[in-house]
């Protein structure tokens, strides 16, 4: 009986923490519109908790995981005794690109990806072969024709990150990123969109990225590897934000 009521509880709870997520998330999105609509200027201060939990249907929980979502995505600065300031606006062509509903989503994408494709990184630098190598070498090589051409290469970029997986060796990083193929190549078509609408010296940054990734697995130098793929898929997420 004991270990029935606590599987419950624990059922209970964890539904719990999803529903507070999924609000979480839905207040994110709306204080992040209102940031980007400039109803909030950069440099304006945010409306207190209190205001903001009674506007947006949410509890004032709920309102600090959206709140400490917009800080890690440095959209938003708190000071203390003071409370949160827009610390930047991101482009309105975020919502351009993104699915309504998606961005929270999208980020939490590339939080999944740098902590599984940083690990498959490190082994690939130890285990790859001459072919992993050139499967690399032969995606980077379209990526470059699609800078020159303008082109968006979504497919060339997930080729790429593939294969970097391939190169660690255990089916297990393959399967896990590809459960979550469909949110990667939308995070990818985002952050590659908005390159776009960039300098050509913007997609030639992100290339550089990944010779810097390449490059440290040729080396067979696994701490480089990791920290360059984690260093890549941190910035891209950074990037959807810059203003």
């Amino acid at each position: 009986m004991a270990a029935g009521k606590r599987q419950v509880k624990n059922s209970q709870a964890s539904e719990r923490q999803v529903r507070d997520r999924t609000l979480s998330d839905k207040a994110y999105e709306n204080i992040l519109a209102k940031i980007m609509d400039g109803d909030i200027p950069v440099g304006g201060k945010l409306p207190t908790e209190q205001v903001l939990s009674e506007e947006l249907g949410v509890s004032r929980p709920v309102l600090r995981q959206a709140l400490k979502q917009l800080r890690e995505d440095d959209v938003v600065v708190s000071r203390q005794g003071s409370g949160s300031y827009v610390k930047r606006r991101p482009e309105g062509a975020v919502r351009d690109f993104a699915p309504v509903g998606s961005i929270a989503d999208i980020q939490r994408t590339f939080e999944f990806r740098a902590a599984i494709e940083g690990e498959a990184a490190y082994l690939a630098a130890e285990r790859r072969t001459d072919a992993d190598l050139k499967d690399m070498q032969d995606a980077l090589s379209e990526l470059e024709r699609c800078i020159a051409e303008g082109e968006l290469g979504v497919a060339a970029d997930e080729v790429f990150h593939a294969a970097v997986c391939n190169a660690a060796d255990n089916q297990y990083f393959a399967a896990a990123r590809s459960s979550m193929k469909s949110n990667i190549l939308t995070g990818m078509n985002l952050t590659r969109n908005l390159s776009l609408t960039k300098p050509q010296d913007r997609m030639r940054l992100v290339q550089s990225e990944h010779y810097d990734i390449f490059d440290a697995i040729e080396a067979r130098d696994s701490d480089a590897a990791r920290t360059a793929m984690r260093a890549h898929v941190e910035n891209a997420r950074k990037r959807i934000f810059e203003g």
